[in-house]
């Protein structure tokens, strides 16, 4: 695809939307343009009061232009009210171009309720909320609603938490096997997977270091999230001498939740989940993604619906309060009726949590990598997939109470956690919407300090792979850990 642009305009976040209509353009100074290349040109201009914009798309002999403009305020720098001229005017001719409205409008980013608690902290009512991302935004009615509900029911969690609370996440970035869809730093050869118990006792000691640092800062740890990769991936004893370690720093008696993410089916056991129980784990997911063993072995997941089934039973029966259950919706190989009957069943089984993705194709996935088309050029049948998710959901008595996107997700569309009454997820609240400082250990980690809910938020990088994790100076790490936790809170 080629875009050209006339004025002080970001380009990249144009492309944004472009990819909205044309998942699998790439854009190119030098590509040569054919009667197959969508060609857009976007052009600005401004006055003392206003921003004008006029966009054209064209392919072959068909083209369609729209013009928008918006008036300057005080409360807007210049250069943002341009941008949003230019872009609702591009927006304008793609949905007219393409005979597709897409639901999230222009907003591309992947924390839609942010700005929505944005609003409600100014102290809009959700009908204003609703009114002002509609406007903004032009999201469809029944989106903006979500977020604004979703919006709601965080900002009552969040007021509960203080800068001097705090989360631990641990990183277990290892999996049997890797799944076609999946770009997760996840190590899955018998050479690698050899790396866990170096790997192990390393992270041990940065547990150690990290409980001395929040104990430093006079902090309070609320929750604690074991994620991956695939957790479980670990054996029994491995387990038994990760979680002994965490006891021994922590008191997990004490935290208001713990979560193990065990994620495969084939990799969950009744010894894994009784260990889990015992030390306090408060509760895991076992993770499907599709009910539908065709697709299943379409994308590389080594486990069939049975052994989902197995597992979970294993899970109810465990004693641990509440499961968690991750769906994928989209994945290559799925349609409506068979996303459809997944969901019903998930459904019928009760779990307190239900996490339904939206099917985002990563760079570095097999099925990317591979040249795979796994994008559709038609999000109808996805959207309606979203849409009956909430629907049947809404009617089984959950509450859709944390949501997020992911860059590159099919249809711009959304990731959603659903819960039963007071079993909602708050590490993932607290973490989706960085108004809560967290402390991360592993490869692939990052810890996120936040003060003031999120006004103020600093990162720390832990090496991405295993091997370049356990090559650092572990010891200066620490220190430059420790310094920057002092120097961002006192």
């Amino acid at each position: 695809m080629k875009l050209i642009t006339e004025g002080n305009i970001n380009s990249y976040y144009l492309q944004t939307l472009c990819m909205l209509f044309f998942p699998r353009a790439k854009f190119s100074n030098t590509e040569t343009i054919t009667t197959d290349t969508p060609v857009a040109i976007v052009k600005v201009s401004e006055d003392d009061s206003t921003a004008y914009a006029e966009a054209s798309v064209t392919m072959g002999e068909r083209t369609v232009l729209k013009y928008h403009s918006e008036a300057f305020c005080a409360a807007e720098p210049r250069k943002n009210t341009v941008s949003t001229a230019a872009s609702k005017a591009l927006f304008f001719a793609l949905c007219e171009f393409c005979k597709y409205n897409p639901p999230w409008g222009i907003l591309t980013g992947v924390r839609p309720t942010k700005l929505a608690i944005d609003r409600i902290s100014e102290g809009m009512t959700k009908e204003q909320v609703v009114k002002s991302l509609r406007a903004d935004y032009l999201l469809y009615p029944k989106k903006a609603i979500l977020a604004a509900d979703i919006a709601r029911f965080e900002s009552k969690i969040i007021k509960n938490y203080t800068d001097k609370d705090c989360s631990l996440y641990i990183s277990i970035p290892f999996c049997p096997s890797r799944c076609a869809y999946c770009s997760f730093v996840s190590y899955t050869t018998k050479k690698l997977l050899s790396l866990i118990p170096e790997y192990l006792s390393a992270m041990k000691e940065e547990i150690r270091h990290t409980a001395a640092l929040i104990k430093e800062l006079g902090m309070n740890l609320s929750t604690i999230y074991v994620g991956g990769g695939t957790p479980s991936t670990l054996d029994e004893k491995q387990l038994e001498d990760l979680l002994s370690l965490v006891d021994s720093c922590f008191d997990t008696k004490a935290l208001q939740e713990y979560t193990y993410e065990a994620g495969r089916a084939d990799t969950i056991n009744a010894e894994k989940l009784r260990i889990c129980r015992d030390h306090n784990v408060t509760r895991v997911s076992v993770n499907p993604q599709s009910l539908c063993d065709a697709v299943l072995e379409n994308v590389g997941r080594k486990h069939t619906v049975k052994q989902f089934y197995d597992a979970y039973e294993l899970a109810a029966a465990s004693g641990i309060n509440h499961i968690n259950t991750d769906l994928i919706i989209g994945l290559p190989g799925d349609n409506f009726g068979t996303y459809s009957s997944t969901i019903e069943k998930i459904v019928e089984l009760a779990p307190d949590n239900i996490t339904a993705h939206t099917f985002a194709a990563k760079k570095s996935s097999e099925l990317t990598v591979a040249g795979s088309n796994v994008f559709t050029d038609d999000y109808r049948d996805l959207a309606k997939c979203v849409d009956y998710t909430q629907i049947i959901t809404k009617n089984a008595g959950y509450i859709p109470y944390y949501m997020y996107r992911q860059k590159n997700s099919a249809g711009n569309l959304e990731n959603v956690g659903f819960c039963k009454k007071g079993t909602e997820c708050i590490y993932n609240i607290l973490m989706m919407e960085e108004v809560h400082t967290i402390f991360a250990v592993g490869a692939g980690a990052v810890t996120k300090f936040t003060r003031d809910k999120g006004e103020f938020i600093e990162r720390v990088f832990n090496p991405k792979y295993p091997y370049e994790y356990l090559a650092q100076n572990r010891e200066e790490e620490y220190k430059k850990l420790s310094e920057k936790a002092h120097a961002f809170f006192d």
